[in-house]
């Protein structure tokens, strides 16, 4: 079976599991403390008004983008809880929701809302504190891109260092190697697993950084000045960046099988050496275990739909 033949599957990690969605239903495995794997499993919501908004560019990225955080905050919290559960308990000490999601949503906050703001107006303010080095448009944009990439590349570093994140982050990496092994038709093994890249074209680590590249384009199209202007400037342009960076992620792996053409996939990938970490076998165990749950979930939606259309 072809790349094109496959049906497209996506993920996320979460805490100590793995998240993965396909056309009809999203299905998250967690690991316990006694070892024994726990799933959560939603459908997709098919409404005919998000199909059509879906097939527009440029507005699709956005609807995706939505989907996925309202679908990806359900499966956080559903790990978050089976984290707490997993804790020693400890009379009116253990670990508040409230804390554990701040801990988590450092994956999704680059990607949506509050982190898009924040790393859109904190680069601004201090590009801004360069304005009398650096007085043209061109010049302030230009800081402006290297002061949110740097940013961006430095607050990922930080807290990949805290335990719990690294953790995430081979779980995140275990999802790319199922999602790559299954494209490349071998079967879904530990071992064919392992040997799989931890990289992938579709990321949403890529996502975030073309969303740099994209504004840095995006921004010469509007004026730097006066400052209030630069940041309502800003904030009004944060839906069309992220439409923008959606088509262009699409384009890079649509290309990335063709020599020349596939290094411009290449900065993202760079970047998932970073929100990405080499998995154990037994995580990989939980990426499987979700995949292979999603994988029977579909088959037999499938089977159902084509049965109910015989009738």
């Amino acid at each position: 079976m072809s790349d094109t033949q496959k049906p497209v599957y996506g993920g996320q990690a979460v805490v100590e599991g793995v998240m993965f969605g396909g056309k009809y239903h999203t299905v998250t495995a967690v690991r316990r403390k006694d070892q024994t794997i726990d799933y959560f499993r939603l459908p997709r919501e098919q409404k005919p008004i998000m199909k059509k908004l879906k097939k527009i560019p440029f507005i699709r990225g956005i609807v995706a983008l939505l989907n996925s955080s309202g679908t990806g905050s359900k499966h956080l919290n559903f790990s978050a809880e089976q984290f707490e559960e997993n804790e020693e308990k400890k009379e009116e000490k253990q670990p508040s929701k409230i804390s554990m999601w701040l801990g988590v949503a450092v994956i999704g906050v680059l990607s949506f809302l509050f982190g898009k703001t924040l790393f859109t107006l904190i680069p601004l303010f201090l590009a801004e504190l360069t304005r009398p080095i650096f007085k043209s448009d061109l010049s302030q944009i230009l800081i402006e891109g290297l002061f949110k990439l740097i940013l961006l590349l430095c607050y990922i570093y930080f807290v990949s260092l805290t335990p719990m994140i690294k953790r995430v982050f081979q779980y995140h990496g275990a999802e790319h190697k199922v999602i790559n092994c299954f494209e490349s038709g071998k079967p879904l093994t530990v071992e064919n697993v392992q040997s799989a890249s931890r990289l992938h074209y579709r990321c949403g680590s890529s996502f975030i950084l073309f969303t740099v590249f994209v504004g840095v384009f995006v921004y010469m199209l509007v004026p730097t000045e006066p400052l209030w202007s630069r940041v309502v400037n800003r904030l009004m342009l944060i839906p069309v960046v992220l439409g923008i960076a959606f088509e262009v992620l699409q384009v890079t792996n649509l290309v990335r099988n063709i020599p020349v053409l596939r290094l411009l996939g290449y900065p993202g990938l760079w970047l998932q050496l970073l929100t990405t970490k080499e998995p154990a076998d037994d995580q990989v165990e939980v990426a499987l275990a979700s995949f292979n749950e999603l994988l029977r979930m579909e088959k037999e939606t499938e089977e159902g739909l084509t049965t109910a259309e015989i009738v």
